[in-house]
This record gives structure tokens, sequence and C-alpha cells, in this order.
């Protein structure tokens, strides 16, 4: 797709196109399905290397049923992230081959092939944050990158991260997601060289404002070039991970060919 729109590009500024017939001929690569209520992405994959994906969240059953059915007709992976227990019960009885994680809140079916030797390490604080961490596993998993879940390395037990340091050390991308003061990305971003991308929970008594103090806490960390997401935005964390492996990936020409599984 993108070599094509080039040649229009091209021909637009030898003047063999005019720019009306240039607009009228990349609306083409707009490719979707409309309803009056939705608009399914499908050229994202080409776009942003990887495809779109549902916000479960203030979606009727109604809505998610034909919204999924519209990927199901296309082969197009399925992912969900926010979804609703009592809902995902119903969607899993009219669509069998959907993955419920119910800690994460997702959905998953198919997703995109896995890249080379990429790998995202995954550091968790505590236990009590690991349906943000699991939301940022299964959104790895379909986005087709290797990762380890390294839990329960908080600064309260600072000898719990140094113990493993050797699992998080050959990573290129490290997220690390903590509640309460929001120390630990800070702690690891003093360590390695690799990219943190850093995931403020909401996880915490009185002052931790629901994840506000933990995010505060991030944004004005000491370590220089930490990358923060929003509160819980373990999805949002994933996908920032993706975008850095990905270009890594184009860098190193491992990256042709590559769509989304089962086909797109």
């Amino acid at each position: 797709m993108q070599n094509e729109i080039e040649e229009i590009l091209n021909r637009v500024a030898s003047g063999e196109l005019s720019p009306a017939d240039a607009q009228r001929q990349l609306q083409s690569f707009v490719s979707g399905e409309y309803d009056t209520e939705f608009f399914v992405d499908f050229n994202r994959h080409q776009r942003c290397l990887f495809p779109e994906v549902i916000y479960g969240a203030g979606k009727s059953l109604d809505q998610l049923d034909q919204i999924i059915a519209c990927f199901f007709e296309r082969e197009h992976p399925i992912f969900v992230t926010r979804i609703q227990p009592d809902i995902a019960e119903q969607l899993l009885q009219r669509y069998p081959r959907l993955q419920y994680h119910p800690l994460a809140r997702t959905l998953r079916w198919g997703g995109m092939e896995p890249y080379g030797h990429m790998d995202v390490a995954v550091l968790c604080a505590g236990t009590s944050d690991l349906n943000v961490a699991y939301e940022t596993t299964e959104t790895l998993t379909f986005l087709g990158i290797n990762h380890r879940l390294i839990s329960d390395v908080g600064v309260a037990g600072i000898h719990r991260l140094f113990k493993r340091k050797d699992e998080f050390l050959p990573a290129q991308v490290i997220i690390v997601i903590a509640g309460m003061e929001g120390a630990l990305p800070s702690v690891v971003a003093g360590l390695v060289s690799q990219p943190v991308i850093a995931v403020p929970t909401s996880v915490g008594y009185g002052t931790s404002l629901h994840g506000f103090t933990p995010l505060m806490a991030m944004l004005t960390s000491c370590a220089s070039g930490v990358t923060v997401v929003n509160i819980d935005n373990g999805f949002g964390a994933a996908c920032a991970a993706h975008r850095i492996v990905s270009q890594l990936a184009v860098a190193k020409n491992d990256s042709s060919g590559r769509s989304p599984c089962p086909g797109e």
C-alpha cells in the first residue's frame, strides 16, 4: 500500500494526476465496516503495524456482538480490553473461539505474527498490581511480542528485584508497573540502558489518590528518559513497547511481510 500511495503522490507532483483524482484514489485505501454506531478500521495495521483493538468498557452486549462478528467475517485478529465479566461470558457462548482472561479483563482471538528475538520484560511491584500486569502481557501476546512477567519485586523488598536482575536485563524494553508511591520505575531506570515504560496503578491507601501519587512520582523521576502512561493502562504500555520493538525490527530488516495472523 505504501508503494501505491507513493506512486500516486509522484504522479501528482509530475502533473500526471490532479489533486482531486488523487484524493479519490487515496480514499480507496480506507477500508472498514460502517454502521450507525461504529466504523471498524481494518487498515490500521498498514499504518501503525498493529490492528485495531476494541475498547470494551461502555459498550453494550449488542454493540460488541456486532463489532466482533464483523471482525470474524474478515478473519481479522480480535482483542477486546476492559470487558465486563457478565458480557464476556455471553460473548464466549456466542464466539467460543475467543479466549477470556478474567484478571486482565480481555478477550482475544488470533494475533500478530511473532517478532524474532525481540523481548519485553514486565516488572510488577506487588501482587495487587497483577490485573494491570496481565492486561499488559495479554496485549503483548496479541501483538506477537515475547515477554517475561516478573512479579512481586517492589521497593519494600528491593533485594527481590536484584535477585532477578538477570531475568530482565536481556530485554529490549522494560515495562514497570507500580502503585503506592510509584518508586520502582525510577530504581529500574537507574540500573539499565533500555527504554523503561512506567505504569502507575490505582493500588494504595488514602494519599496515593487512586494512582495520581505514583503517576506524579513517575513523571518527576530523577532517572532520565522514563516514559509514563496513564493510570492502570497496561494496554497503553504494551502498545508503547510495540512501537519501540517494531522499529528495532525494521532497523534490523526483520519485519518484511509481517501481518496479523490469522491473516489480514
